[in-house]
């Protein structure tokens, strides 16, 4: 049975900044075709916007950023332009990871890696390795990733550890699912980016954004600077997150942890009195 350690999560209802952002980077081909250059010309300015977003998380303590570069469905796009995009991805990853590294940023890939070349693995595997124990920023890539493929692969997964005795099928609620998926370990997302104006999710984190808040742009990917992504923030803070309660319930649960805090502090100010009351003079 597969365990794993999850960040804890605090209040969930009052939020401004985001502890986990997950973006969708769409719209570098028509960003490129504007300009009348090649759709890779496009590719290459997405990759500046990808520093500006992590540069963003970084300076407002943002704890994971959860990037969809390249879906499974994506296979299926022209030859040459998905060797350009391997290409690229395999540049990025001998040019970005020492920087990353250094900032204290955790690289690591979800998807599926077979298909993969081997020398882009051995790139991947490499950057997850030195950067495992960095902690400022958890940077999470999507590469041949799909949302139905991670719930596939979970039901597999736990089918398997029932098989071999590992788990009762009366052991099997949301939580235990939960943990067979990407990024099991992280919160799930908190606010959800969409570049390029399409509005949907496009199977991307299907189980982790069950009560994500979505957030759309008519912006194209290499246009994305810090005042969109502050706008984002902007109107995330002002979101009710309710999760299925009433908004008289949550206020409730605000009251009360404001009398916990209260009364906790009370209790550390009156122990601290009696304290300093016992120190002989």
């Amino acid at each position: 049975m597969r365990r794993v350690r999850a960040i804890p999560t605090p209040g969930r209802f009052a939020m401004s900044i985001p502890r986990h952002l997950a973006v969708i980077m769409d719209g570098n081909g028509r960003w490129a075709e504007r300009r009348r250059r090649p759709r890779m010309i496009g590719h290459r300015a997405g990759a500046r916007a990808v520093n500006t977003t992590i540069d963003f998380c970084l300076e407002k303590g943002i704890e994971a950023l959860t990037l969809f570069a390249f879906s499974s469905e994506n296979w299926g796009r022209p030859a040459e332009e998905v060797g350009a995009l391997m290409k690229l991805f395999l540049n990025a990853l001998e040019r970005e990871v020492e920087e990353l590294d250094r900032r204290g940023v955790r690289l690591r890939f979800i998807g599926e890696r077979a298909r993969f070349s081997p020398e882009i693995l051995a790139r991947m595997e490499d950057a997850e390795r030195r950067t495992l124990r960095n902690r400022r920023l958890h940077l999470t890539i999507a590469a041949s990733y799909g949302g139905r493929q991670d719930i596939a692969h979970a039901a597999r997964a736990l089918a398997e550890d029932v098989a071999a005795g590992r788990l009762r099928p009366d052991q099997i609620d949301e939580a235990a699912f939960g943990r067979y998926t990407a990024l099991a370990d992280l919160p799930a997302p908190d606010l959800f980016i969409r570049t390029g104006g399409d509005r949907r999710i496009s199977n991307f984190l299907l189980w982790q954004m069950a009560y994500t808040e979505l957030w759309f742009t008519e912006a194209l990917w290499p246009e994305l600077d810090a005042g969109l992504l502050q706008s984002a923030l902007d109107d995330f803070a002002g979101r009710e997150r309710r999760f299925g309660l009433t908004s008289a319930q949550i206020a409730g649960d605000a009251a009360s942890a404001s009398a916990g805090a209260a009364s906790a502090t009370a209790a550390d100010a009156i122990s601290s009195y009696r304290d300093s009351d016992r120190t002989p003079a």
